[in-house]
């Protein structure tokens, strides 16, 4: 079990989630959900359970990558895409997720890898972003997919999703919403200064190409510049000339899925998808309230 204990209410939900684990199954170690410095020691353990929010799961899942086990997420955070549990529905499925009878429900979760200049710098879950970085102007890319060249773009940057990140930045900049079970990647301009550049959503098998045309340099006041950004890390500044390729890993994640709750269901209910806008009506003085 790992615990990001800087979470509200962190302690409580832990010793809740210790004592579910253990009536129904072996608790094989409790560790903090440090930084990403090297994969945490198994002890035998055939799942791990990860308390804290989206961004805990996705910064422990990359940090366990290696060791091939399923991640299931308790949710501490505001949204829980992929910490899809809270300590009552865990609790209600505890039997079942810890019990070793049925086979677990899982979801294969793609994990993209990138290159600069073929020089591997990490793994992203949600994202790769090309972000334009101090002083801010507006940076050009270059896109290329699958070796066939595309347009060029002046903007703020471009991202590069997975399933799971569609609703994280890509959601932001206006990209689309891909269900998890999708193999895809999604492409979606950062204040593109165009009124025809679109997000698109390309194979999950694809390579996607950014070569960096004009980018940003730090200066008086500003430091950093142009950058390659995973999940939101700042991964390696870039150089004009520089070529971004994201491709999916060879390795997927394996999510432990909430049986109460469906993804469509939990965009409805956290994202207040399509929800009508307020009705406002007429106040006395003739104005609307």
């Amino acid at each position: 079990m790992l615990v990001n204990r800087d979470k509200p209410d962190s302690a409580d939900v832990a010793a809740s989630v210790r004592t579910i684990i253990e009536t129904h199954g072996l608790l094989a170690g409790e560790l903090d959900a440090v930084p990403e410095d090297g994969s945490p020691e198994t002890n035998g353990a055939e799942l791990i359970a990860v308390l804290g929010g989206d961004g805990t799961m996705l910064s422990q899942t990359r940090r366990c990558a290696s060791l091939g086990l399923p991640m299931l997420g308790v949710n501490i955070g505001k949204v829980g895409f992929t910490a899809e549990f809270d300590v009552e529905s865990l609790s209600d499925q505890a039997a079942s997720l810890f019990g070793g009878g049925a086979p677990l429900p899982l979801r294969e979760v793609a994990i993209l890898e990138i290159a600069v200049n073929g020089e591997a710098v990490g793994l992203a879950m949600n994202e790769c972003v090309v972000t334009a970085g101090p002083p801010f102007r507006m940076i050009e890319l270059s896109l290329r997919i699958d070796g066939e060249p595309g347009p060029t773009v002046a903007g703020d940057g471009m991202i590069v999703s997975t399933p799971v990140g569609s609703t994280a930045y890509t959601l932001s900049a206006g990209g689309p919403i891909l269900s998890p079970s999708v193999y895809a990647m999604a492409i979606t301009p950062i204040a593109a200064h165009s009124l025809s550049f679109r997000p698109i959503v390309v194979p999950g098998e694809s390579v996607v190409e950014l070569r960096v045309g004009r980018v940003n340099r730090d200066g008086p006041g500003c430091e950093g510049g142009t950058a390659v950004v995973l999940d939101g890390r700042v991964a390696k500044l870039l150089n004009a000339g520089d070529v971004v390729r994201v491709r999916r890993h060879a390795t997927s994640a394996r999510f432990v899925t909430n049986a109460g709750a469906s993804y469509w269901s939990t965009l409805i209910r956290k994202l207040h998808w399509a929800v009508q806008p307020l009705e406002r009506k007429p106040s006395g003085d003739g104005g609307l309230s």
